[in-house]
């Protein structure tokens, strides 16, 4: 996979929006390999208890995917240099075989001379943001 480079960025930049699909296995995996088994990730029964709606996505798991458009659209798992999101809606994700939706976009806000690139995110669940003030850095080749 080739690597973006800086020179063929400009501010306005968009990058294509991509949608992930998460169901529940997806939750138990990511349980195990971050030890957050917290039951609101699991457990239905559990989650409407506390008055969620459903089982939800773990936020972080959720900033992964987003994440995620950005290292797939420069090629480098490593292009990431500062990342920071708010959290403004759970993703809920049903116990069937069709699970839930995130979709994400982003466009670049600023470029800067030491070969970095400011990328503002855009992520949706159910209709949802879900992510708000998402913003990454980026460092380009």
């Amino acid at each position: 996979m080739s690597k973006l480079r800086h020179a063929d960025v400009e501010v306005g930049t968009e990058i294509p929006e991509r949608t992930f699909t998460v169901r529940r296995l997806d939750l138990v995996r990511y349980a195990g390999a971050s030890g957050d088994f917290n039951p609101i990730h699991w457990n239905e029964r559990f989650a409407k208890s506390v008055g969620l709606p459903d089982v939800i996505a773990h936020g972080m798991f959720t900033m992964a995917q987003a994440a995620r458009l950005i290292t797939d659209w420069t090629g480098d798992p490593g292009s990431v240099v500062d990342y920071s999101v708010r959290f403004s809606a759970p993703v809920v994700v049903p116990d069937d075989d069709e699970g839930a939706e995130i979709s994400v976009g982003g466009t670049v806000k600023k470029k800067h001379d030491d070969g970095t690139v400011t990328v503002a995110l855009s992520a949706r669940s159910g209709g949802a943001k879900v992510l708000a003030r998402s913003t990454a850095v980026v460092r380009l080749a």
